[in-house]
């Protein structure tokens, strides 16, 4: 801890010369904001797709019957958890770890992170799947105590549960690449695996050209194909493709060392803790407007549909500018870092905007094509009003909390700022103005969202101490290897 601090300290005194490069208060690199630009592009793109294929699912699964939906929506509980462990957790520890061993060119200790990181979610996605083999039922009871949607749950279960391990390996792959700035791939994955299954999907659901009408058992089959499908492109890719930095051998992955097992750990429990905090938030929100009345939950379904999509375009930001930062502080040229963050927080607020606008202006077209009851729909324009605004300030905390301050190397600070402003704030308001003061639909709405406009505040004085500077990527050449 005290070697820690003592780097901390060399760093920021670097940081803070009055150099040649300190002058500006924006960063004037041409290759940097292509560079960035380029890859938010790729990832605002890919995280839309990849939500496309959910949503198109839904689409489908709805058109066959309510209680099929009502089952893939149950089991899809479950794919949830999984992604925002996986994804949300290993998946950003490996980001902002291996980005700083980037900024070093060192690829050997980056591909021994990616392969600590594969031995955890391996762990944790055989225990799923295990689990998912001895009392599935069980497990879709979680969800629902309906024995019909309890049925076909298990039926799409039994094929669902083969994705598990798939979906792990491949996201923690193209998490290792992303963190060496390659995600080019992983757009070109979303868009095929779209295709592969919104195509099975509409021929086995429905029985269409020749093909057996399975319903909730042909959903689950396009998922498993687009799945594997997805996973042997990117282990080709992987082996093939000239721009991938190092190649991910197994020799040299699984070749686990003690200090490097314990600093990932340390970087990306922080993340996971963070992933199950939001999650959980999450499923209250969905209990309160459940509790509000009928109109209220099909307003927040279509509202927060929408606000998904939107909501892209800051989480694009936050990845983009993680890499970026993380290389930055681990290559050691932190002199343009003051540069930099001013920079990313120019770009931050600019997409708060345009995400605002986007809102405000697609909420009448986009709900005219849903048939909601007039309450539902006053509702519905309510919530997007609101959501507009508030995604101003969510596009930039979220980027500054995730794409500087926890990139950066301080990871702790998010994932306590996500408990607090989740669990003493979002929360306990939504719960209170719901069940005992019985506030209208707007202050829940309000209440719900409160965070992201209160972060704004703390998250960019945090980023102006420059305390959230934390040397990662010390040399590995002395670690020891695990017994």
């Amino acid at each position: 801890m005290k070697k820690e601090r003592i780097i901390m300290k060399g760093t920021q005194a670097g940081f803070a010369g009055k150099g040649e490069e300190n002058k500006t208060l924006f960063l004037h690199n041409r290759e940097f904001y292509r560079s960035f630009f380029a890859m938010m592009l790729l990832l605002v793109l890919q995280n839309i797709i990849t939500y496309s294929v959910n949503v198109a699912d839904n689409i489908m699964l709805g058109g066959y019957s309510q209680a099929a939906l009502s089952a893939a929506a149950a089991c899809n509980q479950i794919q949830y958890i999984l992604q925002q462990f996986t994804v949300m957790g290993l998946g950003e520890g490996v980001v902002i770890l291996s980005s700083q061993y980037w900024g070093k060119q060192d690829t050997d200790t980056i591909q021994r992170i990616s392969g600590t990181a594969m031995v955890c979610g391996i762990l944790i996605g055989g225990a799923l799947t295990l689990t998912a083999f001895l009392v599935p039922d069980r497990m879709v009871g979680i969800f629902t105590n309906d024995p019909e949607i309890i049925r076909m749950g298990v039926s799409y279960l039994s094929i669902i549960r083969y994705t598990y391990l798939i979906f792990i390996v491949t996201n923690l792959i193209l998490s290792t690449l992303r963190s060496v700035q390659i995600v080019q791939i992983a757009f070109v994955l979303s868009c095929v695996e779209l295709v592969i299954n919104a195509g099975i999907n509409y021929c086995l659901i429905y029985g269409h050209f020749g093909f057996p009408e399975m319903g909730i058992h042909g959903a689950a089959v396009g998922t498993l194909t687009a799945n594997i499908t997805g996973l042997v492109i990117i282990l080709i890719y992987c082996k093939k493709s000239r721009k991938v930095p190092m190649r991910l051998t197994v020799a040299k992955m699984f070749r686990l060392r003690r200090e490097i097992f314990s600093r990932y750990l340390k970087v990306a429990i922080p993340c996971v803790v963070s992933a199950i905090v939001f999650a959980s938030a999450v499923a209250i929100q969905t209990v309160i407007f459940g509790h509000l009345s009928s109109d209220a939950l099909a307003a927040s379904g279509v509202a927060g549909t929408f606000f998904q999509y939107v909501k892209m375009i800051p989480v694009g930001a936050s990845s983009a500018a993680g890499v970026h930062i993380g290389k930055t502080v681990g290559s050691g040229k932190t002199g343009q870092l003051r540069q930099m963050v001013h920079s990313l927080q120019l770009i931050f607020l600019l997409v708060g905007c345009t995400a605002c606008v986007v809102l405000l202006v697609i909420r009448y077209p986009v709900l005219s094509f849903y048939k909601l009851t007039p309450t539902a729909y006053a509702y519905a324009v309510t919530q997007m009003t609101i959501q507009a605004f508030i995604a101003i300030g969510m596009s930039f905390q979220m980027p500054e909390q995730m794409g500087i301050i926890r990139a950066g190397g301080d990871t702790r600070y998010s994932m306590i700022s996500d408990i607090v402003y989740s669990w003493v704030f979002v929360v306990p308001l939504g719960l209170i103005g719901c069940f005992l003061l019985h506030w209208p639909f707007w202050a829940i709405v309000l209440c719900l969202n409160i965070d992201q406009v209160l972060k704004c505040f703390t998250v960019t004085h945090k980023v102006y101490s420059y305390t959230w500077i934390r040397q990662l990527s010390e040399p590995a050449s002395t670690d020891r290897a695990v017994e």
